[in-house]
């Protein structure tokens, strides 16, 4: 079993109690754990997060047996796996006692699911007025769907993301698309976090915590960004347009002698290097082209232009020619391919750890935060199930050996 974190990272000191499961409350927890927090991850004893079984692929233990899914793993680093049974009094008493001493609760129930166990915020805010607890929910507290449950899927379906995402109506497969991964569920946790960093802030100068309420809804209408403004402008609502952008061009796949090439034109002048470096300066300077808004509005006429240039040569040719033009550009890497590229290496963008019960070392992507006086530390894999529950309840709470094998007999850890 893993010890105790080390006191590391500008987080050092900080006691996160993460009620959360799935991906949005871990992912915002898992960075703070990332930062230095002590983040303290309770379970459901025998079961544990729901994303454990949330297979194929397994990893496997060394006894060939299957173990925890590879989802899990991806929001769970640094942590400690505490396993109790909150539906027990006894259970929802420890709870309360460990939130009684944190600096951070975060949780992901339906709005009023833990009322009942004594968990919710003003509840625990009488026993710990400087808490920080921090309420994730697919609608929010407040408003007419709170007591919707709202996931992922849903959530880029009503939030508009489904509705631009995808080939253009009337083109080959034009139905709405969701993204490859789970953006809401990933931005809201990353809200989250700095919501809690900012209640932390102002917890520290007054003493006051407060109840940060994060909805899955609000944050994917936030994350509309350009296109809820280009409809605010305009007063039409944006459409699907495959992989163009809205506002700029050219800034899409073409296709190569041998595959495709993103080209990412941002200004004049890169477009004008782009149609020097594809051997059609002329272009460059053709009226119907000379600005972006000329070429957003004309791009029908240049893309099928541009893509007789670039099936003239290879991807690897014209990346490193617009690449030496200064035109911003890259190949469209499958995943096994971007870890492979030199910059991931260089940058070391996977993290490899060790578990005891696993056969082989646990894979996660670095985070991204780079600090240079207090750099993220990788101390200790995504946990076993309740791998510290002894720990834990033993170094904050101090029960005795005794009491715990009580508690674990009785099914309440």
């Amino acid at each position: 079993m893993s010890e105790a974190k080390a006191a590391t990272g500008p987080l050092a000191g900080v006691t996160v109690l993460d009620l959360s499961r799935v991906l949005a409350g871990p992912w915002a927890t898992q960075l703070l754990a990332d930062l230095g927090a002590d983040v303290i991850k309770v379970e459901r004893p025998g079961a544990g997060d729901d994303t454990r079984a949330w297979g194929p692929p397994f990893t496997a233990t060394a006894e060939g047996e299957r173990g925890d899914a590879a989802y899990f793993m991806c929001a769970n680093r640094n942590k400690r796996s505490v396993t109790v049974d909150m539906a027990r009094p006894e259970g929802a008493a420890l709870l309360r006692e460990l939130a009684a001493q944190a600096d951070v609760v975060v949780e992901n129930f339906k709005v009023g699911g833990l009322k009942k166990y004594g968990l919710d915020y003003d509840s625990l805010r009488q026993v710990n007025p400087r808490l920080v607890y921090c309420s994730i929910t697919g609608f929010g507290q407040s408003g007419p769907y709170a007591e919707r449950a709202g996931y992922d899927y849903m959530i880029q379906a009503m939030g508009g993301l489904m509705s631009i995402t995808g080939q253009p109506e009337g083109s080959a497969g034009d139905e709405p698309m969701k993204v490859g991964v789970a953006v809401a569920d990933l931005f809201t946790g990353l809200y989250a976090s700095n919501g809690v960093l900012a209640a932390l802030l102002h917890a520290r100068a007054t003493g006051q915590g407060q109840h940060v309420d994060l909805a899955l809804f609000d944050v994917q209408a936030a994350m509309l960004a350009n296109q809820a403004t280009n409809f605010f402008v305009s007063g039409r609502a944006p459409q699907r347009l495959g992989n163009a952008h809205p506002n700029l061009c050219p800034y899409q796949p073409f296709a190569t002698a041998d595959g495709s090439i993103v080209v990412a034109v941002g200004n004049d002048g890169q477009y004008r290097a782009l149609c020097k470096a594809l051997g059609d300066e002329a272009l460059g300077e053709d009226h119907r082209f000379l600005t972006n808004a000329l070429r957003v509005a004309n791009r029908a006429e240049l893309i099928p232009l541009l893509t007789a240039l670039t099936e003239t040569g290879t991807t690897h040719h014209w990346i490193k020619a617009l690449e030496a033009a200064g035109v911003p550009c890259g190949p469209i890497n499958t995943i096994d391919a971007v870890f492979a590229e030199p910059q991931a290496k260089a940058r070391g963008l996977v993290v490899e750890q060790a578990r005891e019960d696993l056969a082989i070392p646990v894979k996660t992507v670095a985070s991204p935060v780079r600090l240079s006086q207090t750099p993220v530390a990788y101390v200790t894999p995504p946990p076993a199930l309740g791998e510290h529950t002894d720990q834990v309840l033993a170094a904050r709470l101090g029960l005795s050996p005794e009491r715990i094998a009580q508690l674990r007999a009785a099914g309440v850890v």
